[in-house]
């Protein structure tokens, strides 16, 4: 069985691959994150997922090396991670109301099969009219300043949301399983096939 690598050190990402049950490392992809000008949400989260995914890939050519990416789309602008808790008070304030687009793409690449696939799913998720109160309270109890647009769904976040439309309800925590898991199957790394003798 080929190696499998996530090129991520985000611990949502680890968490969620951890389910599939297959073995995997864990490499940093160290590249630059910064939004290209003129470039739209999808094409930012689509663009990072495979720059991730192949730079890992360069350093491990015998592996099958997953990739991932999410930016939070409000009305065509990114919104990322906030970093700080100022910066995530405005992003909450902005999304009140709002429907928020969570583009999370996913990359498979394998050098040694010389496939190279990216896919992105889309979450739709509408926020509650939230009081400056609701915010603060929900900050200071979360801290979810590395979450793209300061929502953390698996934890208290939910309560911050109307509903969330997906076919992939891993998507919005930051990896599509089911897409991912497509994705490797077509790589030929099946998590339902028995293990080798």
């Amino acid at each position: 069985m080929p190696q499998l690598i996530l090129a991520s050190t985000s611990a949502y990402r680890r968490d969620l691959l951890e389910r599939l049950r297959l073995p995997f490392a864990v490499r940093a992809p160290e590249i630059n994150e910064t939004t290209l000008p003129g470039e739209a949400p999808a094409q930012t989260a689509r663009r990072l997922a495979l720059l991730k995914a192949n730079r890992v890939a360069q350093s491990e050519p015998g592996a099958i090396v997953i990739g991932s990416d999410q930016v939070a789309d409000l009305a065509g602008t990114a919104l990322g991670k906030p970093g700080t808790h100022e910066n995530a008070v405005a992003q909450l304030r902005a999304m009140r109301g709002q429907i928020v687009k969570f583009h999370t793409a996913v990359s498979v690449v394998s050098l040694r099969s010389e496939t190279a696939a990216v896919e992105i799913v889309t979450v739709d998720v509408k926020f509650r009219s939230l009081s400056d109160a609701h915010i603060e309270n929900y900050l200071r109890q979360e801290r979810p300043y590395d979450c793209a647009g300061s929502a953390k769904c698996e934890g208290l976040g939910i309560s911050l949301l109307e509903y969330v439309h997906s076919d992939d309800p891993t998507a919005l925590i930051g990896l599509p399983l089911i897409r991912t898991s497509a994705m490797l199957r077509q790589a030929g790394l099946d998590p339902l096939d028995p293990p080798s003798p």
